[in-house]
C-alpha cells in the first residue's frame, strides 16, 4: 500500500539538551500542525533534521527507536553540516536573496558544496524508506535541490514541493552563482506550491529564462514531463485559536493586561528578530503617529513582542541593537511617568500568552517588508471571537492578497503606517465588525487543513493527468501499431508539417532548410508505390519550391493557398483577396519597430508576424497585444488569426491545413493515414482525418491528436522505422 513520505529541515518536534539527557517536545509550529492529518495517516512518515547536533551514535540509535515510534524519522547532522548548509547557504544565500536583501548575501563555495550533500544525505534517507508508488511532499528553501535528486533516483515517483517563503523576481534570483543548479533541482517535482500567485510568475521567469524550460501559463515542459506551479496560500489551524480565546487561562490574561492599560488602546507587534520583518520602519512610523497625534499621548501603547532568533549573526546583533536604540529614543522623547509609548520585549512567549495578546490588542500591526505568508495576521483573526480589532497589514505579506478588509500598508511608507494607526483608532465600530467578520470567513474556510488536503490532492490529479499523458505516448506498444498497419496497408496517406515536425526551429527562418538526411528520409518514403507523401505547411510556396524543386511530394503550402502535385505547377485556391493587405501590413510593421527582434513575414494571402528572437516576455506581450489590434481586421474582412508557435499570422479565413486535407481525402482512398504535426495550425488537420487516422502531435500540449512525440527528433526516428518496412518488401 502506498503511503506519503514529508520530508521537511526540521522535524515535528523539538530535543532539548538538558545536561544529562535529551527530552522531547512536540512542535506547535504552523507546518507541524498543518502536516499532522497527513502524518497521521496509514504508514505515513516525516523526515528531518531533529534540531540538535548529536554526534554519539548510542544517543542515535536511542533516538531513531524512540521516534520511530511516532514515524519520524531523524537525519542527524554534524556542527560543521549545520553551520554550511543551514546558517550558511541557507540563512546566508537563499533567505537575505528571497527577502530581497541582496547586500546580505555571502557567496560562499564551501557552504554551497555543504549545502548540496545535506540534500544528497536528505535524498539517501528518503531512498531508505520510499517505495516507487509512494508520494513525497517536501518542504522549503532548505531542500531545494532533494526534488531533482529524488526525480534521478525514482523517476516514475509523485514528488511535490512547497517553498514557504516568497520566491524573488529572476533578477534578484539570477544573481545567485548556482541558480541552474538550485532550479533544475526544484523541477524534479511534479507541483510546486507557492504562497503567492506573484511567487509562482516569479519561479516561472526564472525557470524559462534560467533553464531550458518551456512553459503553457502554469505548466512547465521538463524533458518528457509536466510539471505544475501553483499559489496555495497557507492557513492556520483557525479553530485552535478561536477556543483559545474561550479558555479561562486567557480570559484571566486579557483581564490582567487591560487592567495595566486600563483606558489606553493597545497596538500589538509580534515578529521573530529578523531584518525582513521592518521592525525598524514600523517604529519610526509609530513616532511619526505620537508627532502627529500628541492628543493620543497616554492614550496608545504599542505592546512590541520580538522573539529572539540567530542574534549571534552580526546583521541580526545589529538590529537588536538598534532596536533597542529606537525604542529608548521613542520612551525617552515622549514617556511619561505614568506612560510610556512602547511597552518592548526581547524573548519567546507560550501560546497561551500570544492568545491572551491577540485578544486584548485593539490594532494588530503587521509590517514586514517581505513575507511569504505571515501567519501573526491570520492568528489575530482567528482570536477575535467578539469581531473586535483592526488589521494593518503589510502589502508585502502574502496574506494582504488574501485578507483585503485589512487596513494595507506599504511598509516602506511610514506615513502611511502613521495613517492607518489613525484610521484604525478612529474607525467606527460597525465598520471594525463588518471588516473583521469578512476576514474570519476567509481564516476559518482556508485554515491550514484546507491547504494540506488541497495541495495533495491536486498533487494527485496532476500525477492522474501525467499518466493519461503518458498513455499517449508512442511508445513501444504503439509504434508496434503503426508499424504493423503500415505493413499491412496497400494505399497511405502520410501527411507532415515541416518546421517543428521534420525540422527543428531556428532563429533565422530562412536557416531551417532539409538537410541531407531528411532529403534521403523522405525520398525513401516517397519510393514506396504504396504511400503518397505530403509536406503540409504554413510556409511560402516560393521557398518551398526551391528546397523541394524535382523532387516527388506533394506540397501543400502558406496552410493550403498553394498546392502542387508531382509534376505540375502550383495551383492557387480561388476566389481569395489581398484587398486588407495594405492596412493590416502597416498595423504589424508598427508592432515590429517597437519590438525589437520582430518582423512581418509577407506571403501570398497571408501576413505573418514572427518573433522568435524577441526576448521572451516582451514577444510574449506584444504578440497579446497585437492580436488584440487585429481582431477588428478579423471581423471586418473575414478573416483568421493564428496564435503559433512564436508568431501570430492572419490569412482569409476559407484557408486551413483541414480544408487542404478534406481536398486531398476528397481525391483519394486510403487504408493507412498518418499526420504529423506541432503547432495549433496542424490541430486543423488531426480534426480532419477520420478516427482510423494515427494523428500525432510533437510535444506535450493539449490536441486533437491521439498521440504525441516527445520532441522533433523523435519523429525522424519514427519514419526511418517507416522507411526500413518499405524497403524490406
Amino acid at each position: 500500500m502506498s503511503k506519503t513520505i514529508i520530508v521537511s529541515n526540521r522535524l515535528p518536534i523539538k530535543i532539548k539538551d538538558e545536561g544529562e539527557g535529551y527530552a522531547l517536545q512536540p512542535s506547535e509550529g504552523g507546518l507541524a500542525t498543518g502536516l499532522a492529518s497527513i502524518h497521521a495517516q496509514g504508514e505515513n512518515s516525516w523526515i528531518g533534521w531533529p534540531g540538535v547536533s548529536i554526534d554519539d551514535e548510542e544517543q542515535q540509535i536511542f533516538f531513531r527507536s524512540k521516534l520511530k515510534e511516532s514515524r519520524l524519522v531523524p537525519i542527524f547532522l554534524s556542527d560543521r553540516e549545520i553551520k554550511g548548509f543551514y546558517e550558511g547557504f541557507s540563512n546566508e544565500v537563499l533567505w537575505p536573496i528571497f527577502h530581497y536583501i541582496p547586500p546580505y548575501a555571502n557567496y560562499d563555495l564551501t557552504n554551497w558544496e555543504i549545502y548540496t550533500r545535506v540534500n544528497e544525505k536528505f535524498r539517501d534517507v528518503v531512498l531508505e524508506h520510499a517505495d516507487p508508488e509512494d508520494t513525497i511532499w517536501i518542504h522549503d528553501y532548505q531542500l531545494l535541490l532533494l526534488p531533482g535528486l529524488l526525480r534521478e533516483a525514482l523517476p516514475d515517483a509523485s514528488i511535490g514541493f512547497f517553498q514557504h517563503i516568497p520566491f524573488p523576481s529572476q533578477e534578484l534570483f539570477r544573481l545567485i552563482p548556482w541558480r541552474r543548479e538550485l532550479l533544475q533541482g526544484m523541477l524534479g517535482a511534479d507541483l510546486l506550491g507557492f504562497h503567492t500567485f506573484d511567487d509562482v510568475r516569479h519561479f516561472i521567469s526564472s525557470a524559462t529564462r534560467l533553464t531550458a524550460t518551456n512553459n503553457n501559463s502554469n505548466r512547465l515542459e521538463v524533458e518528457d514531463r509536466t510539471v505544475f506551479a501553483e499559489p496555495f496560500p497557507m492557513g492556520i489551524d483557525s479553530r485552535r485559536f478561536s477556543a483559545l480565546s474561550s479558555d479561562e487561562r486567557v480570559l484571566k490574561r486579557v483581564s490582567e493586561l487591560k487592567a495595566t492599560f486600563k483606558e489606553q488602546k493597545i497596538v500589538l507587534s509580534i515578529d521573530r528578530l529578523d531584518y525582513s520583518k521592518g521592525i525598524l520602519q514600523r517604529l519610526e512610523a509609530f513616532e511619526l503617529f505620537l508627532q502627529q497625534h500628541p492628543q493620543f499621548h497616554k492614550q496608545v501603547t504599542l505592546y512590541m513582542v520580538v522573539v529572539p532568533s540567530r542574534d549571534t549573526v552580526p546583521q541580526y546583533r545589529e538590529l537588536k541593537d538598534q532596536i533597542d536604540r529606537v525604542v529608548g529614543h521613542i520612551n525617552g522623547q515622549y514617556g511619561q511617568y505614568d506612560w510610556y509609548p512602547v511597552a518592548y520585549f526581547y524573548h519567546g512567549y507560550p501560546v497561551e500568552e500570544i492568545a491572551a495578546l491577540y485578544n486584548a490588542a485593539d490594532i494588530c500591526l503587521v509590517t514586514p517588508m517581505r513575507d511569504g505568508m505571515n501567519l501573526v495576521s491570520k492568528e489575530y483573526i482567528a482570536s477575535r471571537n467578539d469581531e473586535n480589532g483592526v488589521l494593518v497589514l503589510s502589502e508585502m505579506a502574502g496574506a494582504a492578497k488574501e485578507l483585503i478588509d485589512a487596513l494595507i500598508v506599504n511598509p516602506n511608507n511610514i506615513h502611511d503606517i502613521s495613517n492607518a494607526l489613525f484610521t484604525a483608532l478612529n474607525m467606527p465600530p460597525a465598520e471594525m465588525k463588518r471588516r473583521m467578520a469578512s476576514m474570519r470567513k476567509i481564516v476559518f474556510k482556508f485554515n491550514v487543513q484546507h491547504w494540506a488536503a488541497l495541495f495533495m490532492s491536486r498533487l494527485q490529479e496532476i500525477k492522474n493527468v501525467q499518466s493519461a499523458t503518458r498513455a499517449r505516448l508512442v511508445g513501444t506498444s504503439i509504434e508496434a501499431d503503426i508499424v504493423n498497419r503500415y505493413r499491412n496497408a496497400s494505399s497511405r496517406l502520410l501527411l507532415l508539417d515541416y518546421d517543428g515536425t521534420l525540422v527543428g526551429f531556428q532563429d533565422d527562418i530562412d536557416k531551417a532548410s532539409p538537410d541531407d538526411e531528411l532529403y534521403e528520409l523522405l525520398d525513401a518514403l516517397e519510393a514506396d508505390i504504396h504511400n503518397d507523401l505530403v509536406i503540409i505547411s504554413g510556409r511560402k510556396h516560393s521557398t518551398l519550391e526551391k528546397w523541394f524543386q524535382g523532387r516527388p511530394y506533394s506540397l501543400v503550402a502558406e496552410h493550403g493557398v498553394w498546392t502542387k502535385e508531382p509534376g505540375t505547377d502550383w495551383r492557387l485556391k480561388s476566389g481569395l483577396s489581398n484587398a486588407w493587405k495594405e492596412e493590416v501590413s502597416t498595423l504589424m510593421e508598427s508592432y515590429a519597430d517597437r519590438t525589437p527582434g520582430a518582423f512581418v513575414e509577407e506571403k501570398s494571402f497571408s501576413l505573418a508576424w514572427h518573433y522568435r528572437r524577441v526576448q521572451r516576455d516582451l514577444g510574449a506581450l506584444r504578440a497579446h497585444e497585437l492580436i488584440d489590434s487585429l481582431r477588428d481586421y478579423s471581423a471586418a474582412y473575414g478573416l483568421q488569426l493564428l496564435d503559433g508557435d512564436k508568431v501570430v499570422e492572419i490569412r482569409s479565413a476559407e484557408v486551413n491545413k483541414g480544408r487542404a486535407t478534406l481536398d486531398i481525402l476528397h481525391e483519394n482512398r486510403y487504408d493507412f493515414i498518418l499526420s504529423i504535426g506541432d503547432d495549433r495550425t496542424d490541430e486543423d488537420t488531426f480534426q480532419a482525418l477520420p478516427p482510423d487516422a494515427f494523428t500525432i502531435k510533437v510535444g506535450t500540449e493539449v490536441s486533437a491528436a491521439k498521440y504525441y512525440l516527445k520532441q522533433q527528433q523523435d519523429v525522424r526516428r519514427l519514419l526511418r522505422n517507416l522507411v526500413t518496412i518499405s524497403q524490406s518488401h
